[in-house]
């Protein structure tokens, strides 16, 4: 008798929703959006080749004319979207080739793109500035700014963080006061960079 008067029931609302026009809400399955994590702070090592801009280009390779240290990188950015972020960068000699000291900075427009759901490429394109100085010795002064570029990758290891490895021509022709006793040289300044972001 519950069975039949469940049926009766479930008929006739039926029938008065198709004579009422038959409105009725459709069911919305939930979005789920992930959680975005626009700031990240980020830490590396960097190799970095300084020499006269007469000189090639050698890392790790001691040759008159250029000088190497291996520096400390600090960054800080923002995602604005998966596309494009800002990030900012300073860098800071901790060992030295030929007790020179180092240290620069930059801003860049950081355009990127995800090639898979971890793997990202990059471009660093910006405006900084870099200082260099002799420890021991008077024959080392640059201090100046200019443009700055670079090329990078990076490859999310967890939900927060990136392991990432770039290349960033600190310095093109700049200008100093003395370079290995050339006074009025120009300097040619490169780093290569391997480390971790964490995004938050």
């Amino acid at each position: 008798m519950k069975k039949i008067a469940l049926s009766v029931v479930t008929a006739v609302t039926i029938s008065s929703l198709a004579f009422a026009g038959g409105d009725v809400a459709p069911v919305v399955a939930p979005v789920v959006i992930d959680e975005v994590r626009p700031f990240y702070i980020g830490l590396g090592l960097s190799a970095v080749s300084t020499r006269d801009s007469r000189t090639s280009l050698k890392f790790f390779d001691n040759k008159d004319g250029q000088e190497e240290t291996g520096d400390v990188s600090a960054m800080v950015g923002y995602d604005f979207n998966p596309y494009i972020a800002i990030e900012g960068r300073y860098m800071t000699s901790m060992w030295y080739e030929d007790s020179l000291n180092r240290n620069s900075w930059g801003i860049y427009a950081k355009p990127q793109y995800p090639v898979t759901d971890e793997f990202s490429v990059y471009v660093l394109l910006g405006y900084g500035g870099m200082r260099v100085n002799s420890i021991s010795r008077s024959l080392i002064h640059v201090h100046d700014t200019g443009f700055q570029w670079g090329l990078g990758l990076s490859y999310a290891v967890s939900e927060h963080a990136d392991v990432f490895f770039d290349y960033v021509d600190v310095a093109n022709n700049m200008d100093s006061d003395i370079f290995d006793g050339v006074p009025f040289a120009e300097v040619d300044s490169d780093a290569l960079t391997v480390g971790v972001t964490y995004n938050f």
